[in-house]
């Protein structure tokens, strides 16, 4: 409420009228749309997630009453000590549908530390019947419980409150709370304290759940709702509709959502985005407060939406250059549709059209984060992703380079390998169909390898070239790339005989088939080959990726635009093995590629490709196919090819693979087909686990699950792999010794 009482929000609203007739019409059309499209969760389910977060209440107050007797509490005073389970997110804001996770955050009284929350609570649900897919991650930013409880996904969180017990009245309202608690305990509170205000800022909660309902299908539909790779999350999106809700605070759900693309796509940013006035900080308090005049941090917000909570904070300080390009781009889109919605020229269905991520560019890079282990995997997926809006703002930095889309998902899957040469091309992001279509009953009673990995995906848009200019552009994004795989091998818990990381470039076309929009099956054509995937169509040359480029000229910034990696630049040494990897494309005004080791410029090729030094050179014309649905469709571009010169690997004992490139066959016309990952498509950094450690890790699933190894994977002693195994990918250095010289913390996604 504002200071005299007569609205809610930071102004007077635009419009107090009631909703027009028209608006009720489209509201009961967005409703019926909405339940079509299963955005509701049934009675029975909703009953259940009742029983479900009252057994974990008298589960936190038994954990507290455990904790106090340990620590010589009398038995009353243990059972006083109490315990309390508190909701946030989309549950607690009435928005959450079928299958969504409950958001939740147990606090305790100040003698019950998070170290306890991590070891007895953890204990105790895993004594549970009713829990399975137990995961902690104590070290991240939010330390974070993630469990699944009869069923329903539970996202678990901590803080131990500054006082002596917790009664079951407790309200987190006031700003006491936040008394003598630590920064951790801050953010955990932060949820649920950031819900309860917003839904006490909204005129009318019944029209912003339906506004919000609609608002976060779209989001998710358009594939722009995700917090950490630099898009809106679900609180930014709720602030932004209860902020449209506040300016016609007597609107329908179909009114609001009218107004809400039209005010976004005009607000004059970085002008923040307030549901009230932020409240400064007590005397002597230590708390940060939003504040762009004394942070400069904060002045660098694009797209700043505070928090209404204290102490005020951006929720959309990871939103980049190019995010915020696509989501206005999204914006502008809603607005259109809407405007013919209102005129009947069109319906909420095409509003909530499915995203056209993966048929949008030419061209990908793709991140492949993997591990043979669940639990390792969760976390490592996690850290990889966490560091991906860094690359992107590194990308943008790039010369010729207009636009870095990050994908807002993360692609899981686990594979059952039987050689480590399978692990390693899995590994790398490229499933083989054999691979994909495999059955039980193929692998069973052998010595199998699960492979566990996850792919995110970020897209790439070329600045149009001037027609005017005869120069060569080159886009180069080995030194990023190099930086990126660099930083989160840094993080402190990266195991390199389990973890692999591998950054790739990929053309439209030769996208993996779990992601191709066009793959209407789950079961991709098998290639003729394990390692490359041969394509049925006529293979065109791609040009060069050359590797004496300076890394200093490859970007427009320093290299300072890594906060946070660890130490040097971390770029690849030309001639180096990691460095053979595609790195540089050079665009020039024709339509004719030339495939190089040198780094020459013929002048009538597009693109200049180099992969190893080897001596080699080709020159095939080709022109450009026009792709409507891509963006990239006018700059006349040849197809994206990889050059691939044959390999030898060379292995010292107890150290990593690195693969050495050798000239190709004299009879080697054409090279392999798009999508391989080879020395032409794998960037600087990306490295896999050796195969004698993936050969250990079957060996240890094996023995897990209560069998001994029975393939060829082994000898009877167990120590010697299979020859099969001896060969990995060309164009990735296989992980050695690795020193890690800088932690970071962990973010579960």
């Amino acid at each position: 409420m504002s200071s005299n009482g007569a609205y809610l929000g930071v102004t007077p609203p635009i419009s107090t009228d009631p909703p027009s007739d028209r608006h009720k019409q489209i509201t009961e059309s967005l409703m019926t749309e909405l339940k079509a499209r299963n955005v509701f969760e049934s009675a029975e389910d909703a009953r259940l997630r009742e029983v479900v977060l009252s057994k974990l209440n008298q589960i936190v107050k038994e954990f507290v009453y455990r904790v106090s007797k340990m620590k010589k509490f009398s038995e009353a005073m243990a059972r006083e000590a109490g315990g309390k389970i508190f909701t946030f997110g989309s549950y607690r804001l009435g928005v959450h549908g079928p299958g969504a996770d409950i958001d939740t955050l147990a606090v305790a009284p100040q003698h019950v530390k998070r170290e306890d929350f991590f070891s007895v609570m953890e204990s105790m649900l895993r004594e549970r019947p009713e829990v399975e897919e137990l995961t902690s991650v104590p070290e991240a930013w939010v330390p974070i419980m993630k469990l699944k409880f009869q069923g329903v996904e539970v996202d678990l969180l901590f803080a131990s409150l500054n006082m002596p017990n917790v009664p079951d009245n407790l309200s987190l309202e006031s700003n006491d709370i936040l008394k003598n608690v630590d920064e951790q305990a801050q953010r955990s509170l932060n949820g649920s304290r950031v819900t309860d205000e917003i839904l006490r800022l909204v005129p009318n909660v019944l029209v912003f759940r339906d506004a919000l309902r609609a608002i976060k299908l779209w989001a998710k539909r358009r594939a722009i709702y995700s917090n950490v790779v630099g898009f809106c999350g679900g609180v930014a999106w709720a602030m932004l509709v209860a902020r449209i809700c506040q300016l016609y605070p007597n609107e329908c759900a179909g009114g609001i959502i009218s107004r809400f693309f039209v005010i976004l796509l005009k607000w004059p940013w970085p002008l923040p985005i307030k549901l009230k006035q932020i409240e400064d900080a007590p005397p002597g308090s230590q708390i940060k407060i939003w504040n762009p005049e004394i942070y400069s941090g904060d002045k660098a917000h694009r797209m700043p939406i505070i928090t209404p909570a204290f102490p005020s904070m951006c929720s959309t300080h990871n939103v980049s250059c190019s995010t915020q390009a696509i989501m206005t781009k999204e914006f502008k889109r809603g607005a259109d549709i809407i405007d013919r919605i209102v005129v009947r020229s069109a319906d909420w269905s095409e509003l909530f059209e499915t995203h056209d991520f993966f048929s949008r560019y030419r061209y990908y890079l793709q991140i492949t984060a993997s591990s043979v282990d669940p639990d390792v995997q969760l976390k490592w997926s996690g850290t990889v992703e966490s560091k991906i809006r860094l690359l992107v703002k590194s990308l943008e930095l790039v010369d010729t380079l207009s636009l870095a889309h990050p994908f807002v998902d993360g692609i899981d899957r686990i594979s059952y390998c039987l050689t480590t040469e399978e692990s390693h091309v899995v590994m790398s992001g490229e499933i083989p169909a054999d691979i994909a279509s495999r059955t039980k009953e193929e692998y069973d009673g052998k010595d199998v390898l699960r492979v566990h990995t996850t792919s995110f995906f970020i897209g790439l848009m070329v600045e149009p070239k001037d027609p005017t200019s005869t120069q060569t552009r080159r886009l180069d994004i080995a030194y990023p790339t190099a930086e990126f795989t660099k930083l989160v091998k840094a993080w402190d818990r990266f195991e390199q005989d389990k973890m692999g990381i591998v950054v790739r470039h990929v053309k439209v076309s030769a996208l993996p088939f779990y992601c191709r929009p066009s793959t209407k099956s789950t079961k991709p054509v098998k290639p003729k080959s394990l390692k490359r995937a041969k394509q049925e169509k006529s293979v065109e040359p791609n040009g060069i990726i050359e590797t004496g480029v300076s890394p200093a000229k490859r970007l427009r910034a320093s290299p300072s635009s890594f906060a946070g990696s660890a130490g040097g630049s971390g770029t690849p040494e030309p001639g180096s093995s990691s460095y053979r990897s595609a790195s540089t494309i050079s665009l020039t005004p024709a339509s004719s590629a030339v495939l190089s080791s040198n780094g020459s410029t013929t002048g009538t090729s597009p693109f200049e490709y180099a992969g190893s030094n080897n001596g080699d050179s080709r020159s095939t014309p080709a022109t450009a196919p026009q792709t409507p649905q891509t963006e990239l469709a006018t700059l006349g571009i040849s197809k994206l090819r990889t050059s691939t010169p044959t390999t030898t690997t060379t292995t010292t004992p107890g150290s990593s693979q690195v693969l050495s490139s050798l000239p190709p066959p004299a009879g080697l016309v054409d090279p392999p087909g798009e999508g391989a990952v080879t020395a032409g498509n794998a960037m600087p950094g990306s490295v896999l686990p050796s195969a004698e450690s993936l050969t250990t890790a079957a060996q240890a699933q094996a023995s897990a699950a209560g069998d001994a190894p029975t393939g060829t994977g082994s000898t009877a002693n167990g120590n010697i792999p299979d020859p099969h195994f001896a060969n990995g990918i060309p164009g990735i250095a296989h992980q050695g010794n690795n020193e890690n010289t800088m932690a970071h913390t962990t973010v579960a996604r």
